[in-house]
């Protein structure tokens, strides 16, 4: 009986863990797995999985021009943008909001954090009706009223504007889980801190939140900035919900998951999606390491 009490006791955090480990196993190991086997074949989805090697990479590298002079810089645009640029957003509301009474910042926290919920089909209906390319679009009929413009401007099938809007898009719905992360990690931190802080020759704001509170919200801006890069480089098809088409006109607002999307439900090309997608996760996997090295604790 002790030995059977023992064992149990050993073992209990194995049936605690079993649950996620299922699940984790079923639902991101072994798609993650099946799509790096995938990737090496050329596969249909009708016909057998052929080998073919490396040579979804190197086709990926040498010879897709849409790719390497559209879809990689267009990413890499927009991920350094809305990335970086949403993370700070999202630390420095973060910050103002929670210098706020209750209340106040109840509701802000919840007005900021709601546009991060909003799926790609919902954002492309609000901001569709701004940036119409009809006269009736509320940026157009402005633009007219001022008289800066003769004629109705295309903003979301043109090249020229397409990636800037969707780069305004994802700054603005950009507060999500990492946002209210690192709300709660401000809130929590104790307030003689800083009047020690203070006492130590900590002088303004701004030294309070370097010296103080950035590093005692470290996990929280962790956890933020991976949320941030994950969410960024994985973007829903915001272009393709925003012009209407899949691919964008002339590839200008095309990213990676888009050509995924592209090769692997339109063309049924589906190696060489899964080969676009072992290279999204590891862009995703590099910044993830990166943001890990940046916020990780030394002490």
């Amino acid at each position: 009986m002790k030995s059977i009490r023992g064992l149990a006791d050993r073992y209990s955090h194995w049936v605690l863990l079993m649950p996620f480990l299922v699940f984790f196993t079923l639902f991101i190991l072994l798609p993650v797995i099946f799509a790096v086997l995938l990737s090496f074949t050329r596969y249909d989805s009708i016909q057998s999985p052929v080998f073919v090697g490396l040579q979804n990479y190197l086709d990926i590298f040498t010879h897709d021009t849409v790719f390497m002079q559209k879809v990689l810089p267009n990413t890499a645009t927009y991920a350094l943008i809305v990335g970086p640029g949403g993370y700070i957003l999202s630390f420095l509301l973060a910050w103002v909001i929670a210098q706020m009474p209750r209340i106040p910042r109840t509701v802000l926290a919840i007005v900021l954090y709601s546009p991060s919920l909003l799926g790609s089909v919902a954002l492309s209906t609000i901001w569709g009706v701004l940036f119409s390319g009809d006269r009736m679009g509320y940026l157009n009929n402005i633009l007219y009223s001022l008289g800066l413009i003769n004629e109705p401007v295309a903003w979301l099938t043109s090249a020229q504007t397409l990636l800037p809007i969707m780069i305004f898009v994802g700054l603005w719905s950009s507060m999500g889980v990492g946002f209210l992360a690192m709300l709660a990690g401000i809130l929590n931190v104790n307030a003689e801190l800083y009047e020690a802080a203070y006492l130590d020759g900590v002088k303004n704001r701004i030294q309070e939140i370097y010296y103080v509170t950035i590093p005692l919200i470290r996990p929280q801006m962790l956890f933020g900035a991976i949320m941030a890069l994950v969410n960024t480089f994985n973007s829903p098809g915001l272009g393709v919900a925003l012009s209407g088409s899949n691919p964008t006109p002339d590839y200008a607002g095309q990213l990676i998951v888009n050509h995924m999307d592209d090769y692997g439900f339109l063309r049924y090309e589906m190696g060489y999606a899964a080969a676009l997608s072992v290279v999204l996760l590891t862009f995703v996997w590099i910044m993830s390491k990166a943001a890990y090295r940046m916020f990780e604790d030394r002490d």
